[in-house]
């Protein structure tokens, strides 16, 4: 058993020892609403906006993209859980910042393996074993934070299963600071009709 695997049963443990009446906790988030945010280890959701368990939904992928499966959990957190606002919070100083889609697709191309960056850039420290399917993929790196939130929010906000009753805020997170700074133009196409 890894150390990890080992590490994370032995939290587990402790959290379950003192659930209490978590159990008890509706599947519909109770302060209705839902964030889709970045998958980085650097933002705990629960913490910046004041969550406890219940309270609300996070989608979070990498970016905190408006991919079709964002979309998808976002229309069932509306549709069928009764979610009525909703938040798009990228953040800075995002891995999504620093590389392309063919950057990706030559090292996946080349190797499996985890990738290495410096200053001059990502390098493929792999052999072999790679594969052509993310040329297939689109990877929805970030050029700049501020139009990709609006870019995001805007996709949403048009998206055909999506109710025009639903405020989406862009938010961009800072992971200096702890703050998050409104995107006004992105809030602005956001805005429930």
């Amino acid at each position: 058993m890894s150390q990890i695997l080992e590490e994370v049963l032995a939290a587990n443990g402790t959290y379950s020892e003192n659930f209490g009446s978590k159990g008890d906790l509706t599947i519909p988030p109770a302060r209705r609403f839902t964030i889709l945010t970045c998958m980085d280890a650097r933002l705990d959701p629960a913490k910046f906006a004041g969550l406890a368990e219940g309270d609300a939904h996070v989608i979070r992928n990498a970016g905190g993209r408006a991919s079709d499966d964002a979309i998808r959990s976002l229309v069932i957190s509306y549709k069928l859980l009764g979610t009525r606002e909703w938040f798009v919070i990228h953040h800075t100083n995002c891995g999504m910042e620093t590389f392309t889609d063919q950057i990706m697709r030559n090292l996946l191309a080349n190797s499996l393996q985890t990738a290495k960056i410096d200053e001059t850039g990502w390098h493929d420290v792999g052999s072999g074993g790679g594969a052509t399917e993310a040329e297939f993929i689109d990877w929805l790196t970030i050029g700049e934070q501020a139009q990709s939130i609006y870019a995001d929010v805007k996709r949403i906000r048009f998206h055909p299963l999506v109710s025009r009753e639903i405020p989406i805020y862009g938010y961009l997170y800072d992971v200096k600071t702890g703050k998050l700074i409104e995107i006004p133009e992105a809030t602005e196409i956001g805005r429930a009709s």
